[in-house]
């Protein structure tokens, strides 16, 4: 028996090509105006060289999303990069745009985040560790503005700020529990005055939704002036803007901004640029980089977040409505697996044919169709394929799909990587030129923000009513009367569930979506709806995934996925 190696194994033995020859297959010069190697495998696009291309038609944007996640994996990412390899087999000029991994992830539960088997984009160990060093930039923007705040209340605070009243935490690309409330300034006069405070992970910063909504450098300098940081003690507020804070911020990100490329491992070209988590931010990569691919090539494969509930919602209701993108195809990824533990099985359970139990977890997939099919975009179905997966198994998916009026293809990227999923190209291809794109909002601008969340609440995730208590609506009606009424909602909370209990499997009904807390975020322009238990700051799990991640006596990292 062959023994089935890792994704690291794999990866490290990618023949990979210098950056310039990727480059080339979408036509982009070997000059230094065009883009800056970072090393041999990575570049980074330059903006002067993106402003020629504006008069460019643009390509056929897919985005890939999924069936509500479980712990038996979906394969989202390793779908849209075997999807992109596929589709250049066929003979069409395509390009993938995924989002950066955190470091968060890569040391706590999930792991990398750059594919798997046979559809991965490399090199690997980097894109999930340091990278081109985008997180830290953000990081240090954010914390810069941190910085900023507390020193102007020490040197006399001018604009009279609350200190009860700051709304801008620290943050770090890590998960820390302990750091999610702390006190500081301690130690007496030198160090300041005293007052409570906190981190939030960096993927979940308003700097890192601004940075992948921005569509230029001037855009995200006004997006960051945009910042409410505080409120005074007559409850007026304060603005990043206020400090001056926008131009060191914005030049801090001069560099991050410009989108990474690298290449799958067969040696098509990929775009992975800026990385905001989707069940607590919007979840999807930057849009200068889905505009820069549209540019370069005729198709665009990218993902958004977790569950088409969560991800493909925020894509289209927020990313696509803040840049006028506008998706000709919608792939959602199913697993066997996964569908029979939303029928009712335990992991344990999975290795044997059970076709009841994946005709009982059908409801989330088909629940996932319907919700997209409100956008007026085509559907189609990527079966990511198990080696434990059975032909009756296969058969009475496929056969659910075609009694929806959608065609399910089985994929095995993950052995065979494009090869494996030509099939599905072509259906794409075909389902783009035949079935036209109709896209529309779930809600528009002026609905009321509370009517926005019920909207999302009760037609996506199928909840009964939205509660919320006194405090919360009148924060709502305050957003609403300072002009932020148009503004989109990013509803934060749990990927596991279409409700707010993450036990809830399948595609329940009647629950009741509890808002904890809101957040504005001005400069992102969008509100922030948090539900649930969920955490802006998650924490490592009893078994990091950190417990298994070393260099070997040959100085090559393993662990690492």
């Amino acid at each position: 028996m062959n023994e089935v190696k890792s994704d690291i194994q794999i990866a490290r033995e990618a023949k990979m090509q210098p950056i310039k020859e990727i480059l080339e297959k979408v036509n982009v010069p070997d000059e230094s105006f065009a883009f800056s190697p970072m090393g041999r495998h990575i570049a980074k696009i330059n903006l002067e060289y993106i402003e020629t291309l504006k008069d460019k038609q643009d390509g056929k944007l897919i985005l890939v999303t999924a069936i509500t996640p479980t712990p038996a994996g979906e394969g989202k990412t390793t779908t849209s990069v075997g999807l992109n390899d596929g589709l250049n087999k066929i003979g069409k000029k395509s390009i993938v745009c995924l989002r950066e991994p955190s470091l968060g992830p890569s040391f706590g539960m999930k792991g990398g985040a750059a594919g798997g088997g046979y559809a991965q984009v490399v090199p690997m160990e980097q894109i999930n560790l340091h990278f081109t060093g985008d997180f830290h930039a953000i990081t240090s923007a954010h914390n810069l503005l941190s910085a900023l705040i507390d020193n102007h209340i020490y040197w006399g605070n001018k604009l009279d700020i609350d200190v009860r009243r700051i709304v801008w935490k620290r943050v770090i690309d890590m998960n820390d529990r302990s750091l999610r409330s702390i006190n500081i300034n301690l130690g007496g006069v030198a160090n300041g005055f005293p007052r409570e405070d906190g981190f939030d992970i960096t993927v979940a910063s308003e700097i890192m939704a601004i940075f992948c909504l921005a569509n230029n450098l001037e855009d995200l300098e006004n997006r960051i002036g945009n910042i409410t940081i505080a409120y005074t003690r007559d409850k007026k507020p304060i603005y990043a803007k206020d400090l001056k804070a926008q131009g060191p911020m914005t030049v801090l990100l001069k560099d991050a901004i410009r989108p990474n490329v690298t290449q799958t491992l067969e040696n098509n070209p990929a775009i992975i640029h800026g990385g905001p988590f989707a069940n607590i931010a919007h979840g999807c990569n930057s849009v200068i980089a889905t505009k820069t691919g549209l540019k370069l090539a005729d198709y665009v494969v990218t993902e958004a977040g977790f569950g088409a509930d969560l991800g493909a919602e925020k894509f289209l209701d927020i990313k696509c409505r803040k840049s006028n993108l506008k998706p000709s195809c919608v792939v959602i990824v199913a697993t066997i697996r996964a569908l029979k533990m939303h029928g009712g099985l335990s992991k344990e359970e999975l290795k044997k044919e059970n076709v009841d139990a994946l005709n009982k977890g059908l409801v989330n997939l088909k629940r996932h169709i319907e919700n997209i099919k409100k956008y007026g975009l085509p559907v189609a179905v990527a079966v990511n394929n198990f080696i434990t997966d059975t032909e009756n198994e296969t058969k009475a998916l496929i056969d659910a799909c075609n009694e929806m009026n959608v065609k399910a293809t089985l994929c095995t990227h993950w052995s065979n990587g494009g090869e494996g999923t030509k099939e599905l190209a072509s259906h794409v291809v075909e389902l783009i030129e035949k079935e036209k794109s109709d896209f529309k909002f779930l809600y528009e601008n002026k609905t009321p923000l509370f009517k926005k969340i019920e909207t999302v609440a009760k037609e996506i995730y199928r909840a009964s009513e939205v509660v919320a208590d006194t405090k919360i609506r009148d924060q709502l009606k305050n957003f609403e009367d300072q002009g932020y009424g148009e503004l989109p909602i990013c509803v934060a909370k749990t990927q596991y569930s279409f409700s707010t209990d993450p036990n809830l499997k399948g595609a329940p009904t009647g629950h009741v979506l509890q808002v904890r807390e809101v957040r504005l975020s001005s400069g992102a322009e969008f509100i922030v709806i948090i539900c649930g238990a969920i955490m802006t700051m998650p924490g490592l799990p009893r078994v990091p995934a950190a417990d298994s991640i070393k260099l070997n006596d040959k100085g090559d990292i393993e662990g690492l996925f």
